[in-house]
């Protein structure tokens, strides 16, 4: 790929003399663009030693961050998420989807099933671990909408509101960020960057301080964002060490755990996208897929079979009242699930956009999109149906293993899955299981997110020095610990409300800016 992007533009309106890599300061062997770089990993430093020196402080302002957020800004992230989900599909049925991203000669780089693998594996795993089980016991026990506890329509709305997170609207932040970073630099040669999704907005003003307050502000966005799935990650892990051998579960295991975890993220590093992202994230689908066959086989097969069918058709006919943001009085599930899931999906779209897009050259608009949005969904459905209809069938038959976890003021969900496992056969051998297949999605969280930050910060070099990425991969690490030492796994809900709400605006921009990029490229293939 040439590095230069007047060459490539010169027939159309993207005509810049900008170079890929011409602000990096190459230094000690680093390779970063200045001052994207120091500025975003300062922020960083300061602020980790910022929350570890002032715990106490830190401890209450996140306290009151996050519902503040939520409370004041519910409608906000609401009506994003549904603006991101018609655009995706809007876009996929306009002639623009016919648009190759890479052009008309471009090939596919990876197959189908490598490619699902990675950007699931990247996207969800260690969140669906930690929520498969939770969610639907929570929202059957404790439904939206006002829904009476026990009644038909509870049942009916528990496992659809938990796929209601996890489906189309999640995806299609995704799409959006991921769609434009890979048109604008696959098919008009622009930097991998957030930035350059904004270039027939602000023209060459990108590559000045609006790029760098762009570029700066996903940095941040996808760090937080990061942290809480490395959290939640370790907060699983230690209750199942302390589950199956009787390690306490206190903050300094969590630290070790997320340290060493790190370590072994820096190994995936070293070894680069096909070398460690992609075989993790293909190890990742098969130990998935194997825990889920078993609770398939074990639990309540038949119901399970079925339960995919109605959860779907319970998911789609719910979607419109979960989506609507008017006259909302669940304000537990509302502020306190829908929202934060929200921002949580904006915060980490740089690091999962920019992830697919460095996977998804040769695919047509319309093929990415639809496969984005539906392919994971559809697995997610079945994820979802499979460990929470096993755990409503044990609530059914007696067992209030995991009902105990979230009633009475015992709220303890990062052993939900666990006490699923405790009614099933095997219980020793499979909580170990889901516990290394947890260790396993924190492993290439951590590595694919240091991949796309440290692209970010190289100013859309792909090729720039390990080094770099082996610097915010521990960054990654530092700002998990700091975060649980400050306010546990609130302090980090509230590190990525704080940073998705600004980028929410970014991105609802970029769509602007990405429907004028497809449709100047559809003219100008018709004329040309």
């Amino acid at each position: 790929m040439s590095e230069s992007t007047s060459e490539v533009n010169k027939d159309d309106q993207y005509n810049t003399d900008y170079q890929i890599g011409q602000d990096n300061v190459n230094v000690l062997g680093l390779d970063f663009h200045n001052p994207v770089f120091p500025i975003s990993a300062i922020m960083v430093v300061v602020f980790v030693l910022g929350v570890l020196i002032f715990q106490e402080q830190a401890a209450q302002f996140f306290g009151w961050l996050r519902p503040a957020i939520t409370q004041s800004f519910d409608w906000f992230f609401v009506i994003s998420a549904n603006i991101f989900l018609i655009f995706c599909l809007i876009l996929a049925f306009l002639p623009v989807g016919k648009i190759r991203l890479g052009g008309d000669e471009a090939t596919p780089d990876y197959s189908y099933p490598a490619w699902f693998a990675m950007l699931f594996s990247a996207g969800v795993g260690i969140g669906l671990m930690f929520y498969g089980v939770l969610e639907p016991m929570n929202h059957t026990l404790n439904p939206p909408l006002g829904l009476e506890t026990g009644s038909a329509e509870a049942r009916s709305i528990g496992t659809a509101a938990s796929i209601f997170h996890w489906g189309f609207h999640a995806w299609a932040v995704y799409a959006v960020v991921g769609l434009a970073l890979a048109f604008f630099h696959y098919n008009k040669n622009l930097p991998l960057t957030l930035r350059s999704a904004f270039y027939p907005l602000l023209g060459d003003r990108v590559w000045g301080i609006w790029g760098h307050v762009i570029d700066i502000m996903a940095v941040l966005a996808t760090l937080f964002g990061l942290a809480t799935s490395l959290g939640i990650g370790a907060n699983q892990i230690a209750a199942g060490l302390n589950y199956l051998f009787g390690i306490d579960a206190g903050i300094e295991t969590k630290s070790i755990l997320i340290l060493v975890i790190t370590l072994a993220a820096l190994v995936s590093v070293y070894r680069g996208m096909d070398g460690g992202v992609k075989r993790l994230s293909e190890i990742n689908m098969v130990m998935a897929g194997m825990l889920m066959v078993f609770v398939i086989a074990v639990g309540p097969t038949a119901l399970i079979f079925s339960g995919v069918v109605s959860n779907t058709v319970d998911y789609l006919s719910w979607l419109p009242a979960l989506s609507n943001w008017v006259g909302r009085e669940d304000s537990g599930f509302y502020h306190g699930w829908t929202t934060f899931y929200w921002a949580w999906w904006v915060s980490w779209s740089p690091f999962v956009g920019m992830f697919i897009a460095r996977v998804s050259r040769g695919r047509t608009v319309r093929e990415f999109i639809l496969a984005v949005l539906i392919a994971p969904t559809i697995v997610c459905i079945v994820w979802m149906t499979t460990f929470g209809t096993t755990a409503l069938d044990q609530m059914d038959g007696g067992y209030n293993g995991v009902v105990n976890l979230i009633t009475n003021g015992n709220w303890q969900p990062e052993l939900s899955i666990y006490k699923m496992f405790e009614a099933l056969p095997f219980t020793g051998v499979i909580s170990f299981f889901g516990m290394v297949l947890t260790i396993i999605f924190f492993v290439t969280s951590s590595d694919s997110g240091s991949l796309v930050i440290d692209t970010i910060t190289a100013g859309g070099k792909i090729d720039a020095p390990v080094s770099q990425r082996i610097f915010w991969c521990t960054i990654e690490g530092l700002a998990a610990i700091a975060l649980l030492m400050g306010g546990g796994l609130g302090a980090l809900q509230a590190a990525t409300i704080s940073t998705g709400l600004p980028f929410a605006v970014f991105l609802l921009v970029m769509c602007l800016s990405l429907y004028l990029g497809l449709s100047r490229e559809l003219r100008r293939k018709q004329f040309a």
